[in-house]
């Protein structure tokens, strides 16, 4: 008995030190809050220039909230301290001052999954005009990271969608907290409460028009928005309903959802002859496949709190869209 167990864990001491893949490095889980960005810079860079560069680019507002948040947390750490678990973090920016200007992109630097900015310079203003340069595309990256970090978290949990995907001809994933509030032929809205409000999606179709260009789709995406929301989401008042904010300036720009080429507007909505407001953003898919539009929004009512993890979170599910060949 003795001689067999001798042999079982000598077989499983061969096993652990089999070297058959020997760049394949163990690397610990990654943590932190979704957007939440480590800085890894000494004190002294941060409260000169440079700090104040990162902040009004990578730390810039995000766009169509009704009070300012910062696209990411920003979370500083000197140099000195970036060591053990604090290099597990999931986002990191590191800044080095004397080396020459770059800027470079590495993926699970230290942990799993992790995504981590270097930024360099020989001096403060080389660095900054790093971060000023190249702020779209770092942002984009540790975007596209945590999308896909809170898709990994909602599919511990999913809503049964297989009827969803019949009807609309998609394929879509969002939470089991969520509860479909109305359907109706090619719409549908689901919705979830939280502590002052709601999160909310509206996903539906319409035709192709004619050709039209970037400012008709602007003006035709209003106008649609409007009437859905006379038609389908009433305010707290009869007669009362969801609408456009006339006061706010909406942002309209080209982007990609499930691969295909989609129409994005942020802005705020708000409910005529009441005072409800809150933030969306809306993507009208290009499904040539269905000679029609997909659209999808999201939206969210939430006063007196933060709403961009709100409006980050319906995001997400937008982004989990495909649709169904």
């Amino acid at each position: 008995m003795k001689l067999c167990l001798k042999a079982l864990c000598l077989l499983i001491l061969l096993s652990a030190c089999d070297s058959s893949d020997p760049k394949k490095v163990y690397k610990p889980q990654s943590s932190g809050n979704i957007n939440d960005l480590s800085v890894v810079i000494d004190n002294s860079l941060w409260d000169s220039s440079v700090g104040e560069t990162i902040r009004s680019t990578i730390g810039a507002p995000l766009y169509g909230l009704p009070q300012d948040e910062p696209q990411l947390t920003l979370r500083q750490i000197p140099s000195s301290v970036f060591s053990g678990f604090v290099k597990n973090t999931r986002l990191v920016l590191k800044v080095i001052k004397g080396e020459t200007a770059s800027t470079k992109f590495y993926k699970n630097p230290y942990a799993s999954p992790q995504r981590m900015v270097l930024v360099s310079g020989m001096t403060n203003q080389e660095i900054s005009d790093q971060f000023v340069t190249n702020q779209d595309k770092i942002s984009k990256v540790f975007k596209a990271q945590e999308i896909e970090e809170k898709q990994r978290r909602t599919k511990k949990s999913l809503f049964n969608t297989s009827d969803i995907s019949k009807k609309l001809g998609i394929n879509i994933q969002f939470p089991s907290i969520y509860r479909i509030a109305k359907q109706a032929e090619d719409f549908l809205w689901i919705r979830r409460d939280i502590k002052t409000g709601t999160v909310n999606l509206m996903v539906y179709t319409l035709p192709f028009g004619e050709n039209t260009t970037k400012e008709e789709l602007a003006k035709r995406v209003i106008r649609t928005r409007d009437s859905i929301g006379k038609l389908y989401i009433p305010g707290p008042v009869e007669g009362t309903y969801m609408t456009t904010e006339k006061a706010y300036t909406p942002f309209f720009g080209d982007a990609k959802v499930g691969g295909l080429n989609s129409f994005e507007t942020r802005s705020i909505w708000q409910v005529k002859d009441a005072f409800m407001s809150g933030p969306f953003i809306n993507y009208w898919l290009e499904d040539t496949v269905n000679n029609r539009y997909l659209i999808a929004e999201g939206f969210v009512f939430a006063p007196s709190v933060g709403k961009r993890d709100y409006i980050f979170e319906v995001e997400a599910i937008i982004q989990s869209i495909s649709i169904k060949q």
